[in-house]
């Protein structure tokens, strides 16, 4: 299933117009910025049958060749690469490429582990791409990360000089700025080598070995040397977490700390990202910087907003001075002044603000968000695990029960990765107390006889989320919801029957939200906008509701209807984006805190407490009391805190 999720555009650089090298002023790499994961991977898997065809079409014909070596490709491991991998057998099963005289090398593996553990580096590359394609078995090669110790360094020495010649290297990158496993301070004339994984790259991991004592502490993986000595080489990431770092990469200076930045010096080196790895660029986050641009209300609020944080001063104070010293004054000659200009931004963020996200009954609504009819509204809110809705939305949820809406919360996935095994021990001791002895045991063998990086026994995965079930209705009820009628658990296959990693999205995952919508029937829809990894869950959940929306387009419901877009995770919308900003008091604030604290399998566990260290009520408070202060130093009300969203249609 292709990417269906896009943000709406607002203004922003005149590309037609804009020369090449002007759009590229601050990049010290060639970069290409995509709409979309899969306008990415298609851009890369042309790029690979391209250089393939061209690579048979000059040596296979000519006897002269009859020794030449097979076409070279290097393939990154992880995530980042599965949706090229999928391309790739796409175009192999179309009959547009063939793989018989191509040899792979992959990037990396950890060590030790079995190749045929679904947590091994190259298991991925295996199902979704090696085993279903007519590559020849002695051409692909990878590292040895069952081979005995002593001789570790000899077979790294040896796969180095085996990849000594790579016609076509494609890497990912990692969050701090790896490729491969060379880590910061990798040395760049470094070789393929046995590396000591640094505790934050394990904690990474970690999710795909069930716990951080299970998760491989050293790994092979090419050098940075071994990956420069390649013909050619494109970086992929996508996704907002990988934005900071391809900042450092795109436009910052070489440095060991960043490993990614000595690609910089590659004579024949792309960065191909998707829009929003790209958030931070220069050419994204002020782009009048850099070339002339269209000036939509959005896009100027934008940029008023990145003025007054230049400048620390509210709207209504910025002056023209402000303007012309901080690059804005095409702004300035768009037929408005300054002042106006401070006035209608002002004016637009402040009507951003209700108290009352399901419409105000009988109220004139011609500056509100939402409409004052219908009134009460039918309202559907997804979440991708039990605990989004509280921790990203848990206010408005409340407001909007409590101000007689029809409020239903469908929860897309179980969330039974999520929950430590310390966590099902305790609830079967409790239910031994209760007389239910036999599941305890159970459960404790079940868990004794897991194997790291093995999926989870089904008993054990559903004990799970019958626990993420139980905190959810706990949770809502403290918000005024009555959990028996309004709650919807999905259970989406995706998540569900997958192990250590996910399955792609199916139309098995669409089924279900489509008639989930059709008997709800309504007015508004919530969900998490995640402009973050596509093949995370809450990315794919995202997906598999647009996927939906695209089946019901045409129900007479849809007519009425508002899909709106809360952020999951850590993140939170930029001012310049939000349609509607719903205040929280300080006793609101509060009850959102005890319903995020029933969670509590998501509160104490080893493995979760050591990777984030503030308790999910305190992420979430931070979060919306930030926002608050944002409203506020602009020259808004002042609130304690403050949920907001995205209208996507």
């Amino acid at each position: 299933m292709n990417n269906k999720y896009a943000l709406p555009k607002e203004g922003g650089l005149v590309l037609g117009s804009t020369p090449r090298d002007i759009l590229r002023r601050y990049e010290r790499v060639r970069t290409t910025v995509c709409e979309s994961e899969y306008e990415g991977v298609t851009r890369v898997a042309d790029v690979i049958v391209k250089a393939i065809r061209n690579y048979n079409e000059i040596f296979l014909p000519n006897e002269i060749y009859e020794d030449q070596q097979p076409f070279v490709l290097g393939l990154t491991t992880g995530r980042t690469p599965l949706g090229l991998y999928r391309e790739l057998l796409r175009r192999y099963e179309a009959g547009e490429v063939s793989f018989k005289n191509v040899a792979i090398f992959s990037l990396d593996e950890f060590y030790p582990i079995d190749p045929s553990e679904a947590a091994s580096r190259n298991y991925r590359i295996r199902e979704e791409l090696l085993n279903h394609i007519d590559i020849l078995p002695e051409n692909i090669h990878m590292p040895d990360s069952t081979i005995r110790e002593d001789r570790v360094s000899a077979h790294c020495d040896s796969y180095d000089k085996a990849a000594r010649k790579i016609d076509l290297m494609i890497i990912g990158i990692g969050e701090d700025g790896q490729i491969g496993f060379n880590e910061p301070g990798s040395y760049v004339k470094s070789t393929t080598r046995v590396v000591k994984l640094t505790h934050n790259t394990r904690m990474v991991q970690s999710k795909s070995f069930f716990g951080l004592e299970h998760t491989p502490r050293m790994a092979i993986t090419m050098g940075i040397q071994t990956i420069m000595r390649a013909e050619r080489i494109i970086l992929m990431a996508w996704g907002e977490e990988k934005a900071p770092i391809i900042r450092r990469v795109v436009e910052g200076e070489i440095s060991p700390q960043v490993p990614a930045s000595y690609l910089q010096e590659h004579t024949n080196i792309e960065v191909v990202i998707d829009e929003h790895a790209a958030s931070l660029l220069s050419r994204t986050q002020t782009p009048w910087l850099v070339g002339p641009c269209e000036w939509t209300p959005k896009f100027t609020r934008k940029a008023v907003v990145w003025l007054c944080n230049q400048v620390q001063k509210p709207i209504l104070k910025l002056t023209y001075k402000d303007y012309i010293d901080h690059s804005l004054g095409e702004l300035l000659e768009q037929g408005r002044t300054y002042d106006q200009i401070n006035i209608s931004v002002f004016s637009e963020l402040k009507h951003t603000i209700t108290g009352w996200p399901g419409g105000k009954p009988n109220a004139d609504d011609l500056t509100r968000p939402v409409s004052a009819n219908p009134f009460p509204k039918r309202v559907l809110i997804f979440s991708p695990h039990p605990d989004d809705d509280v921790m990203a939305m848990g206010g408005t949820l409340m407001r909007l029960a409590q101000q007689g809406n029809d409020v239903h919360v469908a929860y897309q996935t179980s969330g039974g990765f999520g929950v430590d095994d310390s966590i099902v021990i305790q609830c079967a001791e409790l239910m031994r107390e209760l007389g239910q002895g036999d599941c305890c045991h159970e459960m404790t063998e079940l868990i004794a006889a897991k194997q790291p990086g093995a999926a989870e026994p089904q008993q054990l995965s559903a004990f799970k989320g019958a626990i993420r079930r139980s905190e959810a209705r706990a949770a809502v009820r403290v918000l005024g919801l009555e959990p028996d009628r309004r709650l919807h658990f999905l259970n989406l296959p995706f998540y569900e029957q997958a192990g250590v990693k996910k399955n792609p999205l199916t139309e098995a995952d669409v089924e279900p939200i489509v008639a989930l919508l059709r008997e709800v029937q309504p007015h508004q829809i919530y969900a998490a906008g995640d402009l973050a990894d596509p093949h995370g869950t809450h990315r794919l959940c995202l997906e598999a509701l647009l996927g939906a929306l695209e089946q019901t387009a045409d129900d007479a419901w849809r007519a009425e209807c508002h899909l709106w877009l809360y952020r999951g995770g850590g993140a939170e919308w930029d001012l310049a984006q939000v349609d509607m900003a719903v205040p929280l008091s300080p006793d609101e604030l509060m009850r959102k805190r005890h319903a995020i604290c029933r969670y509590i399998s998501q509160k104490g566990a080893d493995g979760l407490l050591s990777e984030q260290p503030r308790e999910l009520w305190q992420r979430a408070e931070e979060r919306n009391m930030q926002t608050a202060e944002a409203f506020d130093k602009l020259g808004l009300p002042e609130y304690q805190a403050i949920e907001v969203f995205l209208r996507l249609f």
